[in-house]
């Protein structure tokens, strides 16, 4: 454990907690699901269970981590397609046991070098649409595979697809959540040319319980394993895209595919009361979570306490603040000079911490001025190497746009650029968007301690700071740190050009009082229930004291955590 929890923290927690959160466990905080998975040899994390046992057996079976955690993502292209796939983006984070070294890996497509601001102005579009063929960028997950294998992999691409290609071929038990999001994105992308075809059951989605099949996958799989990367972005499967996409009016072509790159990054960091905390930076989001950790380490949290309002308060100006720098400077760094050393220093935290007031809410704050649905899945090995990956297709099934045979749908990444030919995210030809998926990773004294990310939009940044502040300054253990009820302020000024005038929405999971909540109103937050909104989290933590792997997984959703 990070830090041993003290007894009037315990007291405190237990106060907080409604019944609709507690588990009457005999051991650990009350509203915790279950214990930490702990094991010697490996550990998966994954948001399926079926991915995780396929992780697993990749590392039964001699693989590494990253072999370990190419398979577990393949396999959630297939078994959860209504959050990730090989029509989206890829972002990872490796602990290379080795070299004793941590690697980012930007995995993100580029916009169509067709499309500009023009375009959309001479459609009378003021705002990319959500889906469709217009926001369709190019997909960068199969490049990000081979990327990672590459440089660190072991076993063969025809080993680590050859689960999911069995699964897709002979079929899998749909869960009670996917079957939910199938329905949703139905409603969403159901009308588009392939949909029925590739995820019904005779013109229906799929219910619980129900065998799902999809030997279009299965097939393009194949292709994937035996032809490379080149078989996606060079070879019929491009053509395939390219040919279907100027079909459905989209302006994304087979130049654009056979072009596309991914980028090896540095992880830039901060150091939280002695634990320093990596992201990636942009164009995504990543140092959002250090931005706001920086603000928050000026504050004694413990002391506050988990619920109260002094602490929801701090914590939601400290996340406005931080999303207002978001909103103006994060982007592709490849067409803009990005301010990241500044924004993530302590110097600036301690300047934008002046203008958090303790007992009123913001309604509106400015950027800092300066010159110049989603899958998470992490893996760990008996090595010592550790993989934090992220994938997304962005609002849950992507586009829409399911080329013709392929068993997959394309992102909507694109729809994230700012159609402002000012703005640092504005759109051009052959530019990344912004990113909102974001995987992290925890070291102290240079040595790896934890990967961990929680998937969910603007969510993101906002939960990797509360996993944290709940381990650190609250003395939970991993699970306790996912289980906790989360905080989420959504309505900030975004990348795409919105500005926040009003001060946005808090919500509160279960578990924070009826007092804390009277008290926000009080301060001028304006309350807001949602539901499924607070994101799903996968953790692993390394013991190096005992040479053991502790795992965690989300109770949100299906996620499962298992070693060996």
């Amino acid at each position: 454990m990070i830090k041993v929890l003290k007894f009037s923290a315990i007291v405190l927690m237990t106060s907080m907690v409604c019944s609709v959160g507690a588990y009457d466990r005999v051991t650990g905080e009350p509203f915790a699901s279950r214990s930490e998975v702990i094991a010697q040899n490996g550990m998966a994390a994954t948001s399926q269970p079926l991915a995780t046992q396929v992780a697993i057996d990749v590392l039964k079976a001699g693989g590494n981590a990253v072999d370990a955690a190419i398979a577990a993502n393949a396999m959630l292209g297939l078994v959860e397609p209504t959050g990730c796939g090989i029509g989206g983006d890829l972002f990872a984070i490796v602990w290379d046991a080795e070299s004793q070294k941590l690697y980012g890996l930007n995995a993100s497509g580029r916009s169509p070098k067709g499309l500009t601001i023009d375009y959309f102005k001479q459609q009378g579009l003021d705002r990319i649409p959500a889906f469709g063929p217009l926001p369709v960028s190019v997909p960068g997950a199969v490049d990000g595979w081979y990327q990672l294998h590459g440089r660190f992999g072991s076993k063969s691409m025809q080993e680590l697809l050859a689960p999911s290609i069995r699964y897709a071929r002979d079929g899998f038990p749909v869960s009670e959540l996917i079957a939910y999001y199938f329905e949703m994105n139905q409603k969403r992308i159901g009308q588009y040319p392939g949909f029925e075809e590739t995820f019904t059951i005779n013109g229906k989605t799929p219910k619980k319980g129900q065998i799902f099949r999809n030997p279009n996958l299965a097939a393009t799989y194949e292709k994937i394993a035996t032809g490379g990367r080149d078989a996606f972005y060079k070879g019929d499967i491009a053509r395939t895209i390219g040919g279907f996409m100027q079909n459905q009016g989209g302006l994304l072509s087979y130049q654009d595919l056979a072009t596309h790159t991914s980028e090896w990054i540095e992880p830039v960091s901060t150091n939280y009361r002695g634990y320093d905390v990596w992201e990636l930076p942009p164009n995504g989001q990543g140092i959002a979570a250090l931005q706001i950790l920086n603000l928050l380490e000026l504050y004694d949290l413990e002391s506050m306490g988990r619920d109260s309002a002094e602490f929801v308060h701090t914590f939601v100006e400290a996340k406005k603040l931080a999303f207002e720098d978001r909103a103006k400077f994060y982007a592709d760094p490849d067409f803009n000079e990005i301010p990241v050393d500044w924004l993530i220093s302590k110097d600036y935290a301690a300047e934008r911490q002046k203008l958090i007031d303790a007992n009123t809410a913001a309604k509106r704050v400015d950027a800092g001025k300066h010159d110049g649905d989603t899958i998470y899945l992490t893996v760990a090995d008996s090595k010592g190497n550790m993989v934090s990956l992220i994938q997304s297709n962005y609002r849950g099934m992507g586009s829409g746009m399911i080329p013709t045979d392929l068993g997959f749908v394309l992102q909507n990444r694109g729809e994230m650029f700012s159609l402002d030919k000012d703005h640092f995210n504005s759109l051009e030809p052959g530019k990344r968007p912004f990113h909102t998926i974001i995987p992290a990773f925890v070291t102290r004294n240079n040595k790896p301690l934890m990967s961990f990310g929680v998937m969910g939009g603007g969510t993101q940044p906002q939960m990797h700071a509360q996993i944290i502040i709940n381990m650190i300054d609250f003395g939970m253990n991993l699970q306790e740190a996912g289980d906790a009820p989360r905080i989420l302020h959504t309505g900030s000024s975004s990348p795409e050009g919105d500005v926040m005038v009003d001060g946005g929405f808090v919500s509160l999971e279960s578990g924070f009082s009826h007092k804390t909540r009277r008290e926000l109103l009080k301060m001028g937050h304006t309350i807001k229930d949602v539901s499924g909104a607070f994101g799903g989290y996968q953790a692993i933590m390394l013991d190096d004291k005992n040479k053991v792997y502790y795992g965690a997984s989300e109770t949100r959703k299906d996620g499962q955590a298992a070693g060996y």
